[in-house]
């Protein structure tokens, strides 16, 4: 579904929501800007702009989110510092910024546009804070749903290496989401300097809070607790998940 798309299907409630989005960046965004220092920086599927209001507070001054257009009418930042754009699109910014933020907005995506979408990213910034949801995780027209290793991949084709670094220093605090928790890796340009220790290939972690969420669904929990050890070790194989 393009962004486009999305936009036929506009739900004020859903935006809304998005404000909680701000205690979660309050506790993530600092464990970055704190070692990187950046100056400028971009949201690419910002929403209504809550993360880069947070980096706002933080002291980044030179910010752009883009999104759709029906994000429009309740920004969370000022009019002049957002385009509109479709995501599924490739982006031309002219410009390049010192970090670009995409948090839980790949999986809206199609997987078509899967490989667009981390070149926009890649051609933003040379350090990138990426999100998406994971297989099986729910929510609100997910169309592609994949393991972090699949998102590296296509980072990696562009030379970027996936540092596991927020993951460990946010999966239990209460204040962070717990997607955000789940999911939230760094992406650098190979040969930028920066703190974030060695690169890895990601393992496809599954939160408590979901965990028990989905246990609580299934009329046999006993199947899931069976299937999804098997679906992991296929994530890490680079093969799809076993039916």
């Amino acid at each position: 579904m393009s962004a486009h798309d999305q936009g036929r299907y506009y739900n004020p409630k859903f935006y809304r929501e998005l404000a909680s989005a701000q205690e979660s960046a309050r506790e993530i965004l600092p464990l970055v800007l704190d070692v990187v220092k950046p100056a400028s920086a971009v949201d690419i599927g910002c929403g209504t702009g809550n993360w880069l209001s947070v980096a706002g507070e933080l002291g980044v001054d030179d910010i752009l989110g883009v999104d759709g257009p029906w994000v429009k009418a309740q920004l969370a930042i000022p009019a002049e510092k957002f385009i509109a754009h479709d995501l599924a699109t490739p982006l031309a910014l002219g410009r390049r910024f010192d970090i670009a933020l995409s948090l839980e907005v790949a999986e809206h995506l199609p997987a078509s546009a899967a490989r667009v979408f981390v070149q926009s990213l890649c051609e933003a910034a040379d350090l990138v804070v990426f999100s998406a949801a994971i297989p099986g995780q729910g929510g609100r027209r997910h169309v592609n749903e994949q393991w972090p290793a699949y998102w590296a991949d296509l980072f990696q084709e562009l030379r970027y290496e996936c540092y596991d670094f927020l993951r460990p220093r946010i999966w239990n605090n209460p204040r962070v989401a717990w997607h955000y928790a789940q999911n939230s890796m760094i992406f650098v340009r190979v040969g930028r300097s920066h703190p974030f220790g060695e690169p890895v290939r990601p393992l496809p972690l599954v939160h408590p809070v979901l965990w028990t969420a989905q246990v609580a669904r299934m009329k046999n929990p006993g199947k899931l607790l069976e299937s999804l050890p098997k679906a992991i070790l296929a994530a890490m194989r680079g093969k799809k998940n076993p039916a």
